[in-house]
């Protein structure tokens, strides 16, 4: 059979069968490239006629010691780790342009360099005196930590094998460049081989090894998604710039939970932990006033109280406008669909603004019950009281279904003064949740009973 060539997009890692100007995928121009394919045999030759060794095979029943790990200090990164560094273990850390990668990689080194890991910091960004700059603003510039500013893989492979550390931070991976490959370097081809390389240099030689990646417009990291299933744990930095707020959240975690979240706040000496964000978040917030309402939510393994902000105007345009940060538009859309077919409350010729307060994203459906007393305690000019907090999923029908670890949720509420919850009618409660609570069945019933509206 005759060997077929693939194309590549060098942006978003599409897979194309010829080549062409534009990228269907992500419509970028002049991004798609010729990859050459691996030298294909039958497997019955062995590669060449070569034999392979054979493989250690082992039953479900053997048993092995967990992972040793390794605690930084810093309470909030070792949560998202799973408790700590594992040893051989492959890190990807992405983020938006100076959200503060580096900042957080920076400390993290110093922390774990201080803890007795030797610590490599290598830079293909910045020089060594930049690195050294923010080191003294950090108040890190006594930390045993090595610096190097590289971006050719073959000599850093060279002298990682020769300083045997015990951790290596690379930023950033779009940055390095590997001799045998024909390509620029942040190309899918250099990121992706970089990446294989460093990931399995990594195994071999018992080295952790954090690599920074840098996202696209989309928040995704930039390259070829094969690089985020090389890795064992994959972290979003994430956070507004108008915010001092910053969320570190594991999408995936080989060693530990996957949407763990660790929150720090940026100041001037650096990214200080937050340990209690339920009370940062809640803390500016003011009197109750139309469209505020408290979401108790859960990030991974904790209970997180945010608040949700609503306003509803009427719309000077023919199309109104649906504007949302820190939520998915396209459950906003589900959610006044539902307020409209259901317990006829129309959203025609109106604006809706929807925020999460303090730069937090919501993912879990729990938010729906929350943003739809947001949208009608806005559209209703009916403040929901301070003392309250919100939570449940709401079906297409108009039916609230009831979430998990309602508990957790109730007593991260009690804690912060709250006193009383409005929830879907079958959550599970204990018997001393000590709040009140209030059950609905549906949507209709909770917008009649607490706002008189439908």
């Amino acid at each position: 059979m005759a060997k077929t060539n693939s194309f590549t997009c060098n942006a978003c890692g599409a897979a194309h069968t010829k080549w062409s100007g534009r990228c269907e995928a992500c419509g970028a121009w002049n991004s798609i490239v010729e990859e050459a394919p691996l030298s294909a045999g039958p497997a019955s030759k062995s590669l060449g006629g070569k034999r392979g060794a054979n493989m250690v095979l082992t039953d479900l029943a053997t048993e092995e010691a967990p992972p040793q790990r390794t605690i930084s200090g810093v309470a909030e990164l070792d949560r998202v780790l799973g408790g700590g560094l594992v040893p051989s273990s492959a890190i990807l850390v992405g983020g938006d342009p100076g959200i503060g990668k580096s900042t957080l990689l920076l400390q993290a080194a110093a922390q774990f360099a201080h803890r007795g890991l030797k610590t490599i910091y290598v830079s293909g960004e910045e020089a060594t005196a930049q690195v050294r700059m923010r080191a003294q603003r950090l108040g890190l510039e006594k930390a045993p930590v090595k610096l190097a500013a590289e971006t050719n893989l073959r000599d850093i492979l060279t002298t990682l094998d020769a300083e045997k550390p015990d951790l290596v931070i690379i930023d950033s991976i779009q940055t390095m460049w590997a001799d045998n490959v024909e390509s620029a370097p942040g190309s899918v081809s250099q990121v992706r081989a970089a990446a294989h390389e460093l990931t399995t240099f990594a195994k071999r030689r018992g080295i952790s090894v954090v690599l920074v990646g840098h996202v696209t417009k989309d928040g995704q990291i930039a390259g070829p998604r094969v690089v985020e299933h090389m890795v064992d744990t994959v972290l979003y930095f994430e956070g507004e710039r108008g915010h001092q707020f910053r969320i570190l959240r594991a999408v995936k975690n080989r060693f530990g939970p996957a949407d763990e979240i660790g929150v720090f706040e940026m100041t001037g000496t650096g990214l200080a932990e937050v340990l209690n964000p339920s009370a940062l978040f809640l803390s500016d917030r003011e009197d109750p006033a139309p469209g505020s309402v408290v979401f108790a939510g859960i990030e991974g393994t904790r209970p997180v109280l945010v608040e949700l902000q609503a306003l509803v105007a009427p719309s000077p345009h023919s199309q109104p406008r649906r504007s949302v940060l820190g939520w998915d538009s396209g459950r906003l859309a589900m959610i006044l669909a539902v307020l409209e077919a259901r317990c006829g409350i129309p959203f025609t010729g109106l604006d809706v603004y929807l925020n999460v307060a303090g730069g937090m994203k919501i993912t879990e459906p729990a938010a729906d019950l929350a943003v739809a007393a947001a949208l009608l305690s806005a559209r209703e000019d009916a403040a929901i009281p301070k003392d309250t907090v919100v939570f449940g999923e709401i079906s297409l029908s108009g039916a609230l279904r009831p979430v998990g670890q309602t508990e957790n949720r109730l007593k991260e509420a009690q804690k912060l003064g709250f006193s009383a919850a409005i929830a879907p009618a079958q959550s599970k409660l204990g018997s001393k949740s000590g709040l009140k609570v209030q059950k609905m069945p549906d949507l209709v019933g909770f917008a009649g009973e607490i706002f008189g509206a439908g």
